[in-house]
């Protein structure tokens, strides 16, 4: 049984940037060494949880020019090590196997998070064999290892088409042990919970999903879901945001707030613009409360020091084990 934190009851919360007061935290940026794109909102999923709103009906999705501006300022920043291509499906932008090519060709790592059922869609046939050829590392949504959980999040007939997917990626090289080509599976809790222990959950998922569908994989990533967009919707819905937010501030976690993404990570938009994280973008929260677009910079070194913003959706990085597109901080 998979391990989830559950909310009590709910109490008066403080807001988060008085809570990293008290607890004599600052949380400057210390570097750019990881820049997150997200290429739009267009994906072939409508996941419940999903804070991005993607969908098969979004129009938002990343051109050429924006596309070949993130290059030239690769070029000129090289402490940027890691590309983190996202979405909605990222795949199913036009321009990104070019921003993956071209970036491993510079010698940098390059993530794709991939929602794995993008694979099966048209015009992606060799989308798995590109992934391998470039050494692309996948980081593949699988909130569980059991179809009824992953169906009731994602959608009808999604697990089995992921399962489907991983074998594909399986056979390619993907999940071995030399790490060559790396296959990394992310957990999210199904409701208003923090997730349990990685390590738990990674052998949990490993032994299921190699015993009983022959799976291999490297690591399990534990994300928590942030209060915005449509899961914050489905929480008012069913009035459990207050308890929600409650249970995260409670489960404040200093040594996680320590260690959160966005002091090292740059989050640039489809159309360009900069924030701290994915999730401040979706809130239209600017890197360090500037609004400021690629063309703004001559550098992503640019943003190396810049101020953080912060709100009270903060608490999710920083609860528990903390949360970050890199799984559990501490």
């Amino acid at each position: 049984m998979l391990d989830v934190i559950q909310p009590e009851g709910a109490r008066d919360r403080e807001p988060f940037v008085d809570r990293l007061e008290r607890e004599e935290l600052d949380l400057d940026r210390t570097g750019v060494e990881t820049v997150q794109v997200n290429l739009g909102r267009v994906c072939n999923q409508a996941c419940h949880h999903c804070h991005v709103d993607a969908g098969p009906a979004r129009p938002e999705s990343m051109d050429e020019p924006t596309a070949r501006r993130i290059l030239d300022l690769l070029e000129v920043s090289p402490g940027v090590r890691t590309v983190d291509l996202t979405g909605g499906a990222p795949e199913l932008n036009p321009w990104f196997r070019l921003l993956a090519a071209e970036s491993r060709a510079a010698g940098r790592a390059v993530i794709d998070r991939s929602n794995l059922t993008v694979l099966f869609e048209p015009g992606q046939e060799d989308l798995a064999g590109f992934l391998a050829e470039h050494q692309v590392q996948v980081v593949a949504s699988l909130p569980c290892y059991t179809r009824e959980n992953v169906d009731r999040q994602r959608g009808r007939g999604v697990f089995d088409k992921s399962l489907r997917a991983l074998r594909l990626l399986n056979e390619l090289g993907y999940g071995a042990e030399d790490g060559t080509l790396q296959l990394d599976l992310v957990f999210n809790p199904g409701g208003a919970g923090l997730p349990g222990s990685q390590e738990a959950l990674e052998a949990d998922y490993r032994d299921c999903l190699l015993a009983d569908h022959g799976i291999r994989f490297n690591h399990l990533r534990t994300i928590t879901n942030v209060p915005i967009n449509r899961f914050r919707r489905d929480l008012e819905r069913s009035g459990r945001l207050e308890e929600y937010m409650e249970l995260l501030a409670d489960n404040f976690n200093p040594c996680a707030a320590r260690a959160v993404m966005c002091r090292t990570l740059l989050s640039v938009s489809w159309d360009g613009g900069l924030y701290d994280c994915d999730f401040n973008q979706m809130l239209d929260l600017p890197a360090g409360d500037q609004r400021r677009t690629l063309w703004d910079v001559e550098s992503f070194a640019a943003l190396g020091r810049a101020p953080i913003a912060l709100d009270d959706h903060c608490y999710a990085c920083t609860a528990g084990a903390g949360s970050s597109c890199g799984g559990a901080l501490a």
